[in-house]
C-alpha cells in the first residue's frame, strides 16, 4: 500500500508540474500585463483585455485615452504594483478560472504625485491563436476606465485647469522697478467692425504695428473667432501712446488693458535687465521639457535670463474628475508659486543717469560703492528698447538694429576694453609693492618721446606734455606720463607686472553674479616682448579689462588695501574682500592723493571735474586704436575713473569710445563729472 500511495504522489506530482508548466497562470499573465502598463505599451495592454472588455472599448478609445490622459497631465515616474497570490489563492483561481489582485498605482504628475489603489480581475478566456483559426486558452484583464483613476470608472471625464505663476519682478536697491508686470495695452481686432474696406484696414493696422496682413489674416481665421469678438494681435507698452492713437483710428481696432512685462528704465537699463520672449524650438532643446511649453516666456538676455529659475515661478495644476452630473472630485492639486522677487544693488537713478549722459554716444560705464562693493549701475550705451523683442519687433526694426555702426544689441559693460592711462595707479601700486618706484624719487625724462635703443626698431613711447624736471610716481600720475610709466614696466620686467596684474585679478573670472568676460594681460596671458611690456604698463598693448572690474581696481586705495567683491544683489553680504592687501597704508595714501592732485592740479588731466562744488578724485585714460604705430587717424576710446574724495560713496569707471574730435579724456571727464552733479 504504501509503495501504490508513493507512486500516486509521484504521479499527481507530475500532473501538477506538467500543468504549472504547459498553461499560463493569472499571475504570469498579470505581471506580463504590469510590465507592459509601467511601460506604457498601451497597444500591448489592450491585446490582454477581456472580450467584453475589448467590445466595450474599441482599440483606439482604450490606446487614445491612456496616451491623451497620460500626455495632457505629463504622466511619468509610473510604477504599477501588485501582491503575489498565495498558493491556495493561486488553486482556487486555477480551478474557478477567475483571479483578483489588489494593485497600487504610483506616479508623477503636472499637478503632483498621484497614488490609488484598485482591483483587476482576470478571467480565463478561449481566445484565437492565431495559428489556423484555432483557439487556447489563456488569461485576460476585465478592464474598465477606473483602471486610470478610480474616479472616472463610471464614465466620469478628466478635467485639468492650470494656474501660470506670476513672474517675479526685478527691482533696484529702493525697490524701484527695473523689470515688473504691470498695465499693457492689448491690440486687438473686432472682425465684424473692420468696415467697407477690410483689406485697406488690415494693410494700416499691420504697417503700424509691423506685422504681416497674413498673420493679422491668421489670428482672424482661428477656429473659435466669432465676427462680435476681439481678437488679439500684439501687446504695446504704454508708452506707445502715438501708436496707440493711430490704430485707434482704424475701424475695428479694439485695445484692451492687459498685464505684461514692462522695463520702465528702456534702453538705459536694456542690456542690464535683459527682456523675456516665448520660448523657442532651440531652447525647448536644450531645457527640461517637463517645465516648458511652446507657449511658455523665457528670459533671453540679462538679469532676466540670469535670474530665470527664480522668477519663472512653478504653474499650479489641478485634475479633476467631472461626472456627468457636473459632480468634481480633485484627483491631484499642485498650488501656483509664483516667481520670486529679485532685489538688486543696483540705483535705477543713477543708471539712468549716467545712460543719459551718453547722449547718443557708444560706450560703457559702471558704478560701485567702492565701501561696500554693491553695484550701483551697469550701463551699455547705446542700448535697445526690451519691450520690442518681447511684444514684436518687425524684420525692418531688427535689420536696423543689427546694422547700426554703434551696435546697440551690444553689451559693452561685460565685455573688455583697453583701458589706457586709467591702468597706472594699479601700475604704480605694483612698481611701489616691489621696489622698483620709490616714493618722492624722480627719473629724468627728456623730450616728448622715448625709445629703448635699437630692438625697438621705430617704435616710441610718447607722452603728451613734457616735465619741468625728475618725474616721480606722484607727478606722473598727475600728467599721466606715458614714458614714466613705460620706464618703470620695462624696470621692474615683465614677470613682476604680469603677477601684479594677477594679483589685481587678471587673467581670472570676476567673482560676480553677472558673467563677465574676464580681463586680460594679453590674449596669451604673458608678455614677452619689451616693448609689449612698455605698453602694459600704461594701458596699451593687449591689456584689456570691464569697466566693473577697473572701477574695483581703485577699491585697494580706500580699503585698507583690500580690492572689494563686487556684488549685485540686495541680500548679498556687503564688503567682501576679493583680493587682501594689495597695498600698505602709506603707498594707499599716496595713490589718493595722486588721484586729488590729477584734478586739483593746474597740469592734471582731469582738472575739468573741479567744476563740481565738492572735490572729486580720480585717473583718465585714454586707449588709441590704431592699426600702426603711424598711424594718426586711429580713433580713441577715454576713460575717466572717478570717485568724490571725501564721500567716498560712489566710484564710476565711464568710458565713451570715439573721443579723438570731442576733446579728448576731458569730454568723458566732464560727463562723469556733471553725473556726479546730478546723483549727489
Amino acid at each position: 500500500m504504501k509503495k501504490i500511495a508513493l507512486l500516486f504522489s509521484f504521479f499527481l506530482l507530475f500532473v501538477i508540474t506538467a500543468c504549472s508548466n504547459d498553461e499560463p497562470t493569472p499571475q504570469e499573465r498579470f505581471d506580463q500585463y504590469v510590465s507592459h502598463w509601467n511601460n506604457q505599451e498601451f497597444s500591448d495592454m489592450y491585446k490582454m483585455l477581456t472580450a467584453n472588455a475589448a467590445e466595450t472599448y474599441p482599440t483606439e478609445e482604450f490606446v487614445d485615452r491612456y496616451q491623451n490622459i497620460y500626455g495632457d497631465l505629463n504622466i511619468s515616474d509610473l510604477n504599477v504594483s501588485f501582491e503575489k497570490l498565495s498558493e491556495e489563492q493561486m488553486e482556487t483561481a486555477m480551478d474557478k478560472g477567475t483571479a483578483q489582485f489588489p494593485f497600487t498605482v504610483e506616479m508623477a504628475s503636472i499637478a503632483g504625485p498621484i497614488t490609488f489603489d484598485y482591483e483587476a480581475t482576470l478571467i480565463k478566456e478561449e481566445a484565437d491563436s492565431g495559428e489556423d483559426g484555432e483557439t487556447e486558452e489563456n488569461w485576460f484583464v476585465k478592464w474598465d476606465p477606473g483602471f486610470i483613476f478610480p474616479e472616472i470608472k463610471d464614465g466620469a471625464d478628466i478635467s485639468l485647469e492650470t494656474t501660470e505663476p506670476k513672474r517675479g519682478e526685478i527691482l533696484d536697491r529702493n525697490r524701484m522697478p527695473l523689470a515688473i508686470n504691470d498695465t499693457v495695452h492689448e491690440v486687438g481686432i473686432v472682425p465684424e467692425k473692420l468696415g467697407d474696406n477690410p483689406e485697406q484696414g488690415k494693410e494700416k493696422i499691420a504697417d503700424l504695428l509691423g506685422i504681416s496682413v497674413e498673420s493679422i489674416d491668421s489670428s482672424l481665421n482661428q477656429d473659435w473667432v466669432e465676427p462680435n469678438m476681439h481678437v488679439p494681435l500684439q501687446k504695446l507698452p504704454t508708452t506707445e501712446q502715438d501708436t496707440i492713437d493711430q490704430l485707434l483710428e482704424v475701424d475695428g481696432v479694439s485695445i484692451s488693458d492687459v498685464t505684461g512685462r514692462v522695463y520702465p528704465l528702456g534702453k538705459s537699463a536694456s542690456h542690464l535687465t535683459g527682456y523675456i520672449s516665448q520660448v523657442t524650438a532651440e531652447d525647448l532643446k536644450e531645457l527640461d521639457s517637463d517645465e516648458y511649453d511652446a507657449d511658455d516666456m523665457i528670459g533671453q538676455r540679462g538679469l532676466e535670463a540670469l535670474f530665470e529659475d527664480r522668477l519663472r515661478g512653478e504653474e499650479g495644476a489641478k485634475i479633476t474628475a467631472v461626472s456627468e452630473n457636473d459632480d468634481k472630485t480633485v484627483i491631484a492639486e499642485k498650488e501656483v508659486e509664483n516667481g520670486e522677487n529679485v532685489v538688486t544693488t543696483i540705483n535705477a537713478d543713477v543708471q539712468e543717469t549716467i545712460y543719459e549722459s551718453y547722449d547718443g554716444d557708444t560706450g560703457t560705464a559702471a558704478a560701485i560703492n567702492p565701501k561696500t562693493g554693491e553695484t550701483l549701475a551697469l550701463v551699455s550705451s547705446p542700448g535697445f528698447v526690451p519691450d520690442k523683442f518681447l511684444y514684436g519687433i518687425s524684420q525692418l526694426e531688427y535689420d536696423e538694429l543689427q546694422n547700426d555702426p554703434k551696435k546697440p544689441t551690444l553689451n559693452r559693460f561685460s565685455a573688455t576694453f583697453a583701458p589706457g592711462s586709467a591702468i597706472k595707479p594699479v601700475t604704480a601700486t605694483i612698481g611701489l609693492n616691489n621696489g622698483s618706484i620709490v616714493p618722492g624719487e624722480g627719473i629724468d625724462i627728456n623730450g616728448l618721446t622715448w625709445s629703448n635703443g635699437e630692438a625697438w626698431g621705430d617704435y616710441e613711447v610718447r607722452r603728451v606734455s613734457e616735465s619741468d624736471g625728475p618725474v616721480d610716481v606722484t607727478d606722473a600720475l598727475i600728467r599721466s606720463d606715458n614714458i614714466y610709466f613705460a620706464k618703470q614696466g620695462v624696470k621692474m620686467g615683465s614677470e613682476k607686472l604680469v603677477k601684479g596684474l594677477q594679483q589685481f585679478g587678471y587673467g581670472e573670472d570676476l567673482p560676480f553674479e553677472y558673467p563677465m568676460t574676464s580681463s586680460q594681460v594679453s590674449s596669451s596671458g604673458t608678455i614677452d616682448e619689451e616693448v609689449m611690456l612698455a605698453n602694459t604698463s600704461y594701458g596699451q598693448g593687449e591689456i584689456e579689462t570691464s569697466s566693473l572690474h577697473l572701477a574695483l581696481t581703485y577699491t585697494p586705495f580706500l580699503n585698507d588695501g583690500n580690492m572689494l567683491k563686487p556684488t549685485l544683489l540686495a541680500n548679498a553680504k556687503q564688503g567682501q574682500v576679493w583680493k587682501e592687501d594689495l597695498i600698505n597704508s602709506d603707498h594707499a595714501e599716496l595713490i589718493r592723493e595722486g588721484l586729488r592732485d590729477v584734478v586739483a592740479a593746474p597740469n592734471g588731466t582731469a582738472k575739468g571735474a573741479q567744476d563740481a562744488d565738492f572735490p572729486i578724485s580720480g585717473k583718465t585714460g585714454t586707449a588709441e586704436l590704431k592699426l600702426t604705430a603711424d598711424d594718426k587717424d586711429g580713433e580713441e576710446n577715454t576713460w575717466f575713473v572717478g570717485y568724490p574724495s571725501e564721500d567716498q560713496d560712489v566710484l564710476i569707471a565711464m568710458m565713451v569710445e570715439g573721443t579723438e574730435d570731442k576733446g579728448g579724456s576731458a569730454y568723458t571727464v566732464e560727463k562723469v563729472t556733471n553725473i556726479f552733479k546730478e546723483i549727489k
